[in-house]
């Protein structure tokens, strides 16, 4: 019986593995990296071991730093998480032959799906249906498109769709940097991409004893940058003969590999055709879809198989739906800026929940930029659909820009409330899911939170004819408001002020009652779903940026510049110039006109804040 277990993880996913611990009365041991000294995966654990450094590579990246954490804590056992090492083999080796025990797959079965490309040998050896890969050198315009993937590590890094043959090249260098950065390993391969294909996922776990148990499937096609976003339990609207077909893939890809613990086996289906892509050989981030629908803990599942006991019976039989959100701090809107700060409130009610944070963390650059699941369980498809969509809306989130007002509209989109959505549904829809109008009167009751707030304490001094001004900014620009007091109270033109609190102010407008939750936190004030910034009376003239400014739209570090770009390079509108790292990903910075490059402030390697001037375009007078 395993009495202790270290999690080699950070995050969600270590306090997700310590939740099931405690409950069977096993002591649990964190790892953290200095920019995770006060993280929650830190502040939870029995016993928490520090590895020295703050990146990826230099901690959790570091396998002899943890199997030295893990003799050292007097851990009996190891448990990866996902990403970082869960899918590695040397890994897990060394686990093992420090004599602790690996809750995870043979170290074999991980090599042999570690590299992508051996894997779909390996299936295809096996009669499992999967996508050739393509030569690199010999991709051809019939070709395309063709996607571009990391052979090793997963969560949609190191993955780029190419639609002109000119930009292969970039894209294969793009998709092996930032795959070194998360894995370890730049290796990338190239393959046939299927527009409009759905990503339908079988979830298994074998024993040590032969036994291989297929608990259902997961569809997972509503993705940004071939990451997950939305995914739910069991796929709806699969074609007659399909889920059979992909039971019987996903358990002959487990027995081919002499597989043990828990896994998932990942396809591609479009209609009637299934297409093996790849086998994670670790816990995914939506497996709490699957516990919702089999009524299982797979984390409780894995420490059994560990341990050695067998998968007696039959499994047990499915019920409802699942359907899981990841909520990003990120800026859809943006090209998906992850965005970083404290998060002063997070609460989703009446669902499940599987986060990393608490209130007042601060969310850092240099991890995934995922601040929790979001989790809604019914008898049917469309109750979890709307009782998720209902904790989403009413969800408090203040802090950082998120992805919450997106994961609403994506739930109540028509291609996905009748299930048929697939993997291109944001390459179609981003733009209309992302247009939203702002609420006219979130700024007033900003300003008569303030008012009544400053009123109390006797901060203000002013007439009844004096009308106040009060001006801020959120995601739709400028917002100028004006009220006034009076004996009466205050008033404001167009509406009647029934009531204003420092946290609460309730208008009539056009005879409709509306209530406004208002928080503050500094400079920013949060009403309902709107973040807004208090701006000073009278804007200040030495923080205007001169014209052509390229501003640093996140925190990170500037991980190359375009060859040969120097001051006074001729560039045009929308070349890529400067890639910047953050939260593990790669973000490209645009020339914002044709014309001329004034200033290169930015150097490889450096480390920027948001909204650091990076360069200068000149933009070329008109003919």
């Amino acid at each position: 019986m395993i009495s202790s277990v270290l999690v080699a993880n950070r995050g969600e996913i270590a306090c997700r593995v310590f939740r099931t611990c405690r409950e069977l009365d096993i002591r649990t041991v964190a790892v953290y990296s200095d920019a995770d000294e006060n993280a929650l995966h830190t502040r939870v654990a029995d016993t928490a071991v520090r590895l020295p450094g703050a990146t990826p590579t230099e901690t959790y990246l570091r396998g002899e730093l943890i199997v030295k954490a893990a003799l050292t804590a007097g851990a009996e056992a190891v448990h990866p998480g996902y990403g970082f090492l869960s899918e590695n083999a040397d890994f897990a080796r060394a686990v093992l032959d420090a004599g602790l025990v690996w809750i995870g797959p043979p170290p074999e079965a991980i090599e042999a799906m570690a590299s992508k490309t051996r894997a779909k040998e390996l299936m295809s050896a096996a009669g499992v249906p999967l996508l050739a890969p393509l030569d690199p050198d010999a991709v051809t315009e019939a070709d395309l498109p063709v996607l571009v993937k990391a052979a090793s590590g997963g969560g949609g890094r190191g993955m780029r769709i190419v639609r002109e043959l000119a930009a292969l090249e970039g894209e294969l260098k793009a998709a092996s940097t930032e795959a070194r950065s998360a894995f370890g390993d730049g290796t990338v391969f190239v393959e046939p991409y299927v527009e409009h294909g759905r990503h339908v996922e079988v979830q298994i776990v074998a024993d040590t004893h032969g036994t291989v148990w297929a608990y259902g499937t997961r569809d997972c096609s509503l993705q940004r940058r071939h990451q997950k976003v939305i995914e739910e339990a069991p796929a709806p609207s699969l074609a007659p003969g399909v889920e059979e077909r992909l039971y019987s893939a996903a358990t002959a890809a487990a027995r081919t590999i002499t597989y043990a613990g828990a896994g998932t086996v990942e396809f591609l289906v479009s209609g009637d055709d299934v297409h093996f892509l790849e086998m994670n050989t670790r816990l995914q981030v939506e497996h709490p879809v699957t516990e919702a629908v089999f009524g299982i803990d797979l984390v409780a599942l894995q420490l059994s198989v560990a341990e050695g006991e067998r998968l007696d019976g039959d499994p047990p039989s499915p019920s409802g739906h699942a359907v899981e959100a990841r909520l990003y701090a990120e800026d859809p809107a943006q090209n998906w800026a992850p965005q970083t700060g404290t998060l002063h409130r997070l609460s989703v009610p009446g669902i499940r929940l599987d986060t990393g944070y608490e209130d007042g963390d601060t969310i850092g650059v240099h991890y995934d930029a995922m601040l929790a699941k979001a989790v809604a369980y019914a008898p049917t498809r469309a109750e979890a659909v709307r009782r998720l969509t209902g904790a989403l809306e009413r969800a408090t989130i203040h802090g950082p820009v998120t992805n919450r007002d997106l994961l609403v509209r994506s739930l109540r989109h028509e291609e996905f409330t009748t299930a048929r959505m697939d993997t291109a549904f944001y390459e179609r829809h981003l733009a209309d899911l992302t247009t939203t109008a702002p609420d006219p009167y979130a700024p007033l009751a900003a300003a008569l939170a303030d008012a009544h707030g400053r009123s109390r304490f006797g901060g203000w001094r002013n007439l009844p004819s004096q009308p106040q001004t009060k001006r801020y900014a959120s995601e739709h620009g400028e917002h100028e408001v004006h009220y006034r007091h009076t004996r009466e109270g205050l008033t404001a033109d167009g509406v009647r002020v029934l009531s204003a609190a420092e946290d609460l102010v309730v208008l009539e407008i056009d005879g409709v009652r509306r209530k406004f939750d208002v928080t503050r936190h500094g400079h920013r004030v949060y009403v309902n779903a709107t973040a807004l910034t208090v701006l000073p009376r009278f804007p200040d003239p030495a923080a205007q940026q001169a014209p052509g400014s390229l501003l640093a739209p996140m925190p990170g570090t500037v991980a190359r510049i375009a060859e040969g770009l120097t001051t006074g390079s001729a560039v045009k509108a929308g070349d890529p110039l400067i890639w910047l790292e953050a939260m593990k990903m790669e973000h490209k910075i645009t020339a914002p006109a044709t014309g001329t490059l004034t200033a290169l402030h930015a150097t490889p390697g450096q480390q920027v804040e948001v909204g650091a001037l990076l360069a200068v375009v000149q933009q070329e007078p008109p003919l």
